[in-house]
């Protein structure tokens, strides 16, 4: 069993509770106008990688100090059979670590439909962000567009999401690898642009960026 995968990272601080591991799938065949990780909609075989050695690098990580994991995209869902073995593999060492660990789920469909085509997997996800990113609307704690709810699943995901107000306001991480910049987290409207003419202003340029496709 393989999962296509953009991007793992750990930790991440600014996607939910507590340090997180950081899980972006590849593959979106909504392509949400506006979208600030559109480097994810292609699908790529080149990308696929297996669901066990992707298990073994959580576990690494777990040894860390883990209160979560955060799944975005990408569409999780388009890939609901990996996603669905992987959650239930990495609940299973999950349970045997020191403090709880919750699943957080990024997800640009809307809630009824997963509820109604995903019923067993979201068994296994403590709280879901759903719906469409829409450009137009502003941002709240955690989420891209005012829309989108967050959906508690389980006890801990009411205990850590029932207030998303709590996370407050919109925060980056920045993680280097070569030549490649990664920024970490739900911009603003404007942020990306904003953060662009600051590096140029300083000698960095931006070769691309996911925001701009």
């Amino acid at each position: 069993m393989k999962l296509s995968v953009n991007k793992a990272h750990y930790p991440v601080t600014v996607l939910g509770y507590g340090r997180r591991i950081g899980i972006w799938t590849q593959g979106c065949s909504i392509g949400c106008k506006g979208c600030v990780s559109q480097d994810t909609w292609v699908r790529d075989a080149n990308r696929d990688i297996p669901v066990t050695d992707l298990l073994a690098w959580c576990r690494e990580m777990a040894n860390r100090g883990l209160d979560g994991l955060t799944i975005s995209g990408g569409e999780p869902f388009e890939q609901a059979d990996a996603l669905a073995y992987f959650l239930a593999e990495f609940r299973s060492f999950a349970e045997c670590l020191p403090r709880p660990v919750d699943v957080l789920c990024y997800s640009g469909l809307p809630y009824e439909r997963i509820r109604r085509e995903h019923a067993t997997l979201l068994t296994q996800i403590d709280a879901l962000v759903p719906e469409p990113y829409v450009h137009k609307l502003p941002g709240k704690p955690l989420r891209g567009s005012s829309n989108q709810p967050v959906v508690p699943l389980t006890p801990l995901g009411l205990e850590r999401y029932g207030d998303p107000d709590v996370y407050g306001g919109k925060r980056f991480q920045v993680a280097v690898d070569g030549d490649q910049i990664w920024f970490v987290g739900i911009p603003e409207r404007g942020d990306m642009a904003r953060l662009e003419e600051y590096c140029e202003a300083r000698g960095l340029v931006f070769a691309g960026g996911s925001w701009r496709g």
